[in-house]
């Protein structure tokens, strides 16, 4: 059976028009007020009704965006780069144009993300993940990766690296995620399909930015 699409969404109550009163105001001008005002007031409980009730969460419209890369990324030894995000999976005030993940509403928002990594060198190595908002290097944000050397000639090392930041955002900012290597043969991969058991593709990068809540006063 088709789902009516009201039913996961609200109906925004509008103040009404209240009828004109005679002068003096009759007993017919006060029904028709009570009915007006009975209505309104039936349609407020209603939505504050649904909003606290069970699972009302559902009812909101909040900010939230995910991206993803299917390529592999590499990088120039000791030199930032930016994570690339090519694919949209799913955006709703929050973008990624050029891979900056770009706000539309004034807020704090929880940022997480995930990298494949791979080491194809003989010896370890390190890789280095931060953030910069604005163009502006984020304090504290670094994150320091030692990835174990290749295990076999042409049998790289991989592991998935990833965490979360709360960061606070006005309208228009932007977030940037930045990796710089020790070696060439540190690489962030994205995998085909395989099988014995099947197993699905491996995204490069996975980045997600939610809305947690508004700025503080």
């Amino acid at each position: 059976m088709a789902t009516s699409p009201l039913i996961n969404r609200l109906i925004p109550t509008v103040a009404p028009r209240l009828p004109s009163s005679p002068q003096p105001p009759d007993q017919l001008y006060l029904q028709q007020l009570n009915n007006v005002l009975r209505l309104y007031f039936n349609q407020i409980d209603g939505l504050l009704g649904n909003l606290a009730g069970g699972q009302g969460g559902r009812f909101l419209n909040i900010p939230y965006g995910a991206f993803s890369s299917y390529v592999d990324q590499t990088a120039v030894v000791n030199t930032a780069t930016k994570l690339l995000m090519a694919t949209t999976d799913f955006s709703n005030g929050v973008t990624a144009p050029s891979s900056s993940l770009t706000v539309a509403n004034a807020g704090i928002y929880n940022l997480q993300f995930s990298v494949q990594v791979e080491n194809a060198d003989n010896a370890p190595q390190d890789m280095f993940i931060w953030l910069k908002q604005n163009g502006t290097d984020i304090l504290g944000s670094t994150g320091k990766i030692g990835m174990p050397a290749h295990k076999n000639p042409g049998d790289p090392s991989h592991d998935i690296k990833g965490w979360n930041y709360f960061v606070s955002m006005n309208a228009n900012d932007y977030i940037e995620i930045y990796w710089s290597i020790t070696n060439i043969n540190v690489t962030i991969q994205t995998y085909p399909a395989s099988g014995t058991p099947t197993k699905p593709s491996t995204a490069s990068v996975v980045a997600t930015m939610s809305f947690v809540s508004t700025l503080p006063a």
